[in-house]
C-alpha cells in the first residue's frame, strides 16, 4: 500500500540539492553534502546538507549509512540511524566517521546518507512493580545460539 505525504524542504545553501529518491520504490532519500571536508581514519565530522525540513505531523526522519560508502570506504553514519524530530526546524546534518585505513574526502554535492521518513508511534508510560512473563524471559545478548 503506497500512502504519499509530502515533506517540505528549504535550501538555506547556495549549492543545497534537495533530497531524491534515486529509484522508484526506494526506501530512503539520498542526501548530499554542500561541503568539501576531509574525515581522517578513526574520525568523525559533522557534514553540512543546507537544507532545512518540515516534516508531516506523527512522523520521524531517520539519516542512515549508504551501503557503497560503508562498504568501499568504511564511511558511515556514527548515530545511525540519527533521529530528525518531527519538531526540529534546523540544517540536517550527518555526523561521518571514517573506519577506514585512509583520510576519506566529502566532495561538494556527494551523497553522504539516506533519511527514510517513518511513523512515529506515542506510548504513554506506565510505572509497575511486575511484568508478565514471555516464552523468552530474559534471554538476550546471543542466548539463542550463534
Amino acid at each position: 500500500m503506497k500512502v504519499k505525504t509530502k515533506i517540505k524542504i528549504k535550501k538555506i545553501h547556495n549549492n543545497a540539492k534537495l533530497p531524491e529518491y534515486a529509484h522508484p520504490g526506494d526506501a530512503g532519500l539520498d542526501i548530499y553534502s554542500v561541503e568539501e571536508a576531509v574525515i581522517d581514519p578513526g574520525s568523525s565530522k559533522l557534514i553540512h546538507t543546507g537544507i532545512v525540513i518540515e516534516l508531516p505531523e506523527g512522523t520521524e526522519a531517520q539519516v542512515r549509512p549508504r551501503s557503497g560508502l560503508a562498504l568501499k570506504h568504511q564511511l558511515t553514519v556514527l548515530n545511525s540511524p540519527g533521529t530528525i524530530d518531527e519538531g526540529y526546524r534546523g540544517e540536517v546534518g550527518v555526523i561521518l566517521i571514517n573506519h577506514g585505513k585512509t583520510a576519506f574526502l566529502v566532495e561538494e554535492g556527494m551523497k553522504i546518507a539516506q533519511m527514510v521518513i517513518q511513523p512515529v508511534l506515542r506510548v504513554e508510560v506506565e510505572e509497575v512493580a511486575e511484568m508478565s512473563d514471555s516464552s523468552r524471559g530474559q534471554g538476550g545478548f546471543g542466548s539463542t545460539g550463534v
